[in-house]
């Protein structure tokens, strides 16, 4: 009876022993930087201390109205009131709503004058309630007053612009490349040096200072995928990236020194592909074919406490879910080009397991996962109310409210 006692006390120390291990995080320090590789259960175990609330969706591809029909929406922003910008990036404008949902106004249409758009990638909000819009299309950002009428213009012609924050005191922060698309394709030429992933400007659109690395896989298709990225910024003015098809998120301080970094354990690999990607020239012509690479992640947002959301994927699309984006450019003999965008595939499917929320402490260290059964191609927190853009599908926000359990 005893050797069984002792038998059954063995078994109980080493089941305790390996739950612990499956919620460990492994932390060192590498080159001065705070380093977290998290493992794929969280502090909070298979009890998360929080669950999401779904409020309201907003926009469908199905709808009559077509204030709410949104064609390739990329950006969320809200103003003092609670009132909400949705960037409908398709249908070259923007949509403005109550705090409840009821439709406002639209701003902006097609073309190139002032208020007018060309696949606009991202919007933000002042505080004093003047609109931000990045037009790579245009290479500009315009800034909009709080009625939509303009109010300037920053030109980007040489270095395009990309996703932006804006920070209380007027600082533009600014992803190179970062959003769903980027414009910008400058020259197909491998660069002796990858440029900074994050720019912070003035209000006049001057650099202040560059910060984040990419990874250089040597290839200058796998560069473009493979450093594709979201990021977000916190009201204490803290950066926080998280790559799209690289295992890494990072967070940085307002003059740019990188904080600490994270992993998390995966089920699927994240490196490159073996062989090269395509770049072909026929005439006045050039196709691309992009590589094929296991994406991990879909977006970043930081909540009123300063835990880190991040939309994760637990496991690659499937051919009956895929659906993709056909984009056609044409340069006229002036220089003017013309864009269009159109998508293709599945786009019947809305509803999916292979989604869900991460949770991490200010300091990287993962907390806990939250299921999703829908597709989702980023998020935005903004005073604790959640938003889930599916762009390409039901093309529609989902709207949650943050429940503490």
């Amino acid at each position: 009876m005893k050797k069984l006692s002792r038998f059954i006390g063995y078994v109980v120390i080493i089941m305790s022993f390996a739950f612990s291990i499956s919620f460990a995080q492994k932390v060192e320090t590498i080159d001065g930087i705070r380093v977290v590789h998290n493992g794929k259960a969280g502090k909070w175990g298979k009890n998360p201390k929080v669950s999401l609330e779904l409020v309201r969706t907003i926009g469908t591809i199905e709808a009559e109205d077509d204030d709410f029909l949104f064609y390739l929406p990329s950006d969320i922003a809200l103003d003092s009131q609670g009132n909400m910008y949705i960037l409908d990036s398709g249908n070259h404008r923007i949509q403005k709503f109550t705090p409840d949902g009821q439709y406002i106004a639209t701003i902006g249409n097609k073309g190139q004058g002032p208020g007018e758009f060309i696949y606009p990638l991202s919007l933000d909000v002042d505080s004093k309630g003047y609109l931000y819009i990045s037009d790579p299309g245009n290479q500009r950002v315009q800034v909009l007053r709080p009625d939509g009428k303009d109010y300037k213009t920053i030109s980007f012609a040489k270095d395009p612009a990309g996703a932006l924050r804006v920070s209380e005191s007027g600082l533009m922060i600014m992803g190179r490349g970062a959003g769903f698309f980027s414009f910008s394709v400058p020259s197909f030429e491998e660069n002796k040096e990858l440029p900074k992933i994050i720019r912070v400007l003035n209000s006049d659109g001057d650099v202040e200072r560059n910060f984040g690395e990419q990874r250089d896989y040597r290839d200058f298709l796998i560069n473009r995928v493979g450093n594709r990225f979201h990021f977000t910024v916190d009201k204490d003015k803290n950066t926080y990236v998280v790559f799209d098809y690289q295992n890494r998120i990072e967070k940085y301080s307002p003059d740019g020194k990188t904080l600490w970094k994270a992993d998390r354990e995966l089920n699927y690999s994240t490196e490159p592909p073996k062989t090269k990607s395509g770049i072909k020239r026929e005439g006045g012509m050039v196709s691309l074919r992009e590589p094929q690479m296991n994406r991990c992640s879909s977006g970043i947002a930081v909540d009123n406490i300063g835990r880190i959301w991040i939309v994760a994927l637990k496991r690659q699309i499937k051919e009956e879910e895929s659906v993709n984006i056909g984009v056609r450019v044409v340069r006229g003999a002036d220089g003017a080009r013309s864009v269009g965008m159109s998508v293709g595939g599945n786009t019947e499917v809305r509803e999916t397991d292979m989604y869900q929320l991460e949770v991490y402490a200010p300091d990287g260290v993962l907390l806990g996962k939250l299921p999703l059964n829908h597709f989702v191609d980023d998020i935005r927190i903004i005073n604790n109310r959640l938003f889930l853009l599916d762009r390409m599908r039901g093309m529609q926000y989902y709207e949650y409210r943050i429940i503490e359990n």
